[in-house]
């Protein structure tokens, strides 16, 4: 039993020491005395390490890294550490230098001997792009070390800083008269712009990653011009010999929203083909804009409804449902105008805007509904405008509604009082309290 226990103790350590350790056991030498000597500098270099005395600790390092080079992924770890706290506090530049490269050769060793490729270049980039970017020569390695984190690594797992340091590189690279065409900047581009999206579709670091998306585009437009023309000249062909990429596609769209292109046909076809595969509000109200601009009302009101379901955002469901309104009053079905338009400020009461839009609906619609009996019932819908212009806070419409009240003496004339309730009737069917102009 005795024997069993210490069994169970002593792999449970091993494995709670890879777990520590990047996931290996320490290989320790064989040899007595080796084993020993480096059991005591492991313990010293740490010791020194943890005390901040980061010179002190490198002799006893060099030893393991020379003797026991497998001995542990920690050393390598502890080594970029304890390199990189030394870059930090040294002042002389050609020592600094030094200490950058020794720190970067640490992630190099440790994935010579102990794997993990893309893991460990994902870290190593985020330092060389630290140390190496104000030297225009190290530019087409760093670019070629990027390439290689974006390769070996699935999007969510690529360090955010990276996807705005590959490109800062690339720009660097292209404004220094680095050899790096057009196309190609595009293309890493559209990479790290699908890497940026995938994250945000994860929901970490949200307004961080869109400001890196801003941050982005300004460095493309530094680097390449786009515009409507480079939009239809240069990525329509290419779109229209495969219309299934989508990363083009999206890269259409963002372009031309950035561009302020949204009329160019081949924004349309490239948002229809992103919608399609990736539903979004954005693309979705892009392509009901440019369908209410075709005349396609029904497509416009598909789009704008779809876009209602993509989004949480008030806001962004009370305008939507404004536009439909606006679709809805410009074919003459002023029922479903204003139906949309209640549905605007019941979901964004902020959007007082629509109330002057049913108002308007009301105050234009005197000739439609007046039965020309009563002026005062058939002057209701001036006084119904009014009310939906006073919930908007629209004074000047107010006044204008109101001088089409009905006068004092009609009033009388027709027995009726100001200040008592009236229903206006037609397609209104809104109750209001009888005034005067």
């Amino acid at each position: 039993m005795r024997i069993i226990f210490t069994l169970v103790v002593a792999f449970t350590i091993s494995g709670i020491a890879a777990a520590q350790n990047g996931g290996s056991a320490w290989n320790w030498p064989s040899d007595p005395e080796m084993d020993s000597k480096a059991k005591a500098k492991n313990a010293l270099y740490n010791d020194s390490r943890k005390m901040g005395n980061y010179k002190e600790s490198l002799p006893h390092l060099m030893w393991l890294l020379k003797n026991t080079p497998d001995l542990n992924p920690s050393i390598y770890i502890n080594g970029a550490k304890i390199y990189e706290a030394m870059v930090d506090l040294e002042k002389d530049e050609a020592a600094k230098k030094v200490y950058q490269d020794s720190a970067l050769i640490m992630y190099d060793l440790r994935i010579k001997h102990f794997g993990k490729e893309g893991y460990v270049l994902n870290r190593k980039a985020s330092k060389a792009y630290r140390y190496k970017r104000g030297d225009k020569s190290k530019y087409p390695e760093l670019m070629e070390l990027f390439e290689k984190v974006f390769e070996l690594n699935s999007p969510t797992k690529i360090l955010d800083n990276n996807t705005i340091g590959y490109f800062d590189i690339v720009r660097r690279h292209k404004l220094s008269g680095g050899d790096i065409s057009e196309d190609r900047i595009l293309e890493i581009y559209e990479e790290i712009n699908g890497v940026i999206d995938q994250k945000i579709k994860a929901k970490k670091n949200v307004k961080r990653l869109n400001e890196y998306k801003s941050t982005i585009d300004g460095m493309l437009a530094a680097m390449v011009k786009i515009d409507c023309e480079f939009i239809e000249n240069k990525l329509g062909p290419k779109f229209e010999a495969d219309p299934s990429d989508l990363k083009l596609a999206k890269s259409i769209v963002g372009h031309a929203l950035n561009s302020k292109c949204t009329e160019l046909p081949v924004a349309i076809k490239a948002a229809e083909a992103v919608y399609e595969n990736e539903p979004e509000y954005g693309v979705a109200l892009l392509i009901a804009f440019k369908s209410r601009g075709n005349k396609d009302y029904d497509k416009a009101i598909k789009y704008f409804k779809e876009a209602i379901g993509l989004t949480e955002d008030n806001a962004k469901i009370g305008q939507a449902y404004i536009e439909i309104g606006n679709i809805y009053r410009l074919r003459g079905n002023k029922t479903a105008a204003r139906e949309n338009y209640r549905h605007a400020v019941a979901a964004d009461p902020s959007k007082k805007e629509a109330y002057t839009n049913i108002g308007d609906l009301y105050f234009g619609s005197f000739e439609t509904c007046a039965k020309k009996v009563s002026m005062v019932e058939d002057r209701g819908v001036y006084m119904a405008a009014y009310k939906m212009y006073k919930l908007a806070g629209n004074s000047s419409r107010m006044a204008k509604a109101k001088e089409q009240f009905p006068s004092a003496e009609e009033i009388f004339t027709e027995t009726k009082e100001v200040g008592s309730s009236m229903k206006v009737g037609c397609w209104i069917n809104e109750t209001v309290q009888i005034d005067k102009r």
